[in-house]
């Protein structure tokens, strides 16, 4: 038992005033060492920890703290780690996801929120605060007719606070663009590391896809799109450097799909790539196991496998430890490297989520846009 859970029953079982004491004097969930302790208080029928880790059992269930309202779950996790869960609360044969009331910290994404557990160990990066010496960045609009999808594209621009029309810029693309802006703080990193020196100011090109599990999925109307439409837009507008090594194009899950093939589709095109969490989905023998959804990405990942070519000539990959992509995302670097591409490979005890991608990006960005802070020079 949580040490601080024993110390609460070590004259037996406590009245309401002392679980109202241990409440207000912890924080949620309890973490001693590799080990923590979810705890809910409340009648229900059952108790489950629903945690969003690959392999991990998806229902760990609660223990009823006998003679209290207070249910408890223990699992092993490793120091270091971040992971978003859930309690599903059974009540008269109906179960409920709630998020944790005792935690207040959570991460949103675009199917709402989940509470958020910082196992031993972990804490936010500091470049994710917003700092208020950082100069800020701001964001305009740009309209791109598509006659490649036949429709119009909005695509957000970020520019850097040391903007000059008279100055030449790198690029970077990213998809899922507002997603990445609203939660994976994007902005106030970018911000954040321009100012510090890490990396030198960036034309940043946030685009969205109306169809991304579609247009994503190593779609050669969206590599099309991407080269022949927003490219020539981007370059037409904004003072860009005309150098392959100041492209750089990036994505998470389906989006690193999206940037890998659009870089495989035109190679030379793309320096730098970003790719985090990619659902490189591929088979080897008979089917795949994955949904239907995945069946495209399958295709161009065994295509890709069989004829990697020189997608990017550095590319930063990163991935966390509790996903179930974790295998391929493994696999895929000895084919890149086989290719003499210059690769950085990260993995993080945390899932899929966007705050992992959010975690990993002042690496990623440094390293593939090193600025003077970091003494490099190319």
């Amino acid at each position: 038992m949580n040490p601080a859970l024993k110390k609460l029953f070590e004259n037996g079982e406590p009245d309401a005033a002392a679980i109202d004491t241990f409440i207000s004097a912890n924080d949620f969930p309890l973490v001693d060492g590799s080990d923590v302790t979810f705890v809910f208080r409340g009648e229900a029928d059952a108790i489950y920890l629903r945690i969003w880790i690959s392999g991990l059992d998806t229902a760990q269930a609660f223990e009823a703290l006998e003679g209290t309202d207070l249910w408890a779950a223990t699992i092993d996790l490793p120091k270091g780690s971040r992971v978003e869960y859930k309690f599903e609360v059974v009540r008269h044969g109906d179960g409920e996801l709630i998020l944790d009331p005792l935690n207040p910290v959570k991460a949103h994404d675009p199917f709402g929120a989940n509470s958020v557990c910082q196992g031993f160990g972990y804490e936010r990066p500091h470049w994710t605060f917003d700092k208020p010496e950082a100069r800020k960045g701001r964001l305009e609009s740009l309209a791109i007719q598509s006659d490649v999808f036949g429709d119009e594209r909005t695509v957000q621009i970020y520019l850097p606070a040391r903007f000059r029309q008279n100055r030449r810029f790198g690029l970077l693309i990213v998809h899922d663009g507002v997603d990445y802006l609203q939660f994976a703080a994007l902005q106030t990193v970018l911000d954040n590391l321009i100012q510090a020196l890490e990396i030198p100011p960036l034309i940043v090109a946030l685009t969205q896809s109306p169809d991304r599990l579609n247009e994503y999925a190593g779609d050669d109307r969206h590599a099309k799109h991407i080269a022949d439409e927003l490219l020539p837009a981007l370059y037409d507008t904004y003072p860009l450097i005309d150098d392959p090594r100041s492209r750089c194009i990036m994505g998470a899950s389906f989006g690193g799909v999206a940037s890998l093939h659009t870089a495989w589709r035109n190679q030379g095109l793309f320096g730098r790539l970003l790719l985090q969490s990619g659902s490189f989905a591929f088979s080897d023998i008979g089917r795949h196991k994955r949904d239907p959804v995945f069946d495209p990405v399958v295709e161009f990942m065994n295509d890709f496998r069989d004829s990697p070519g020189i997608p990017s000539e550095r590319i930063y990959m990163s991935c966390g430890m509790y996903e179930s992509l974790i295998y391929e995302n493994r696999s895929l670097i000895p084919k890149l490297q086989g290719q003499g591409i210059d690769v950085l490979f990260e993995e993080a005890r945390d899932a899929h989520n966007w705050e992992n991608w959010r975690d990993r990006l002042r690496t990623g960005l440094s390293w593939l846009f090193p600025g003077p802070q970091w003494m490099v020079y190319e």
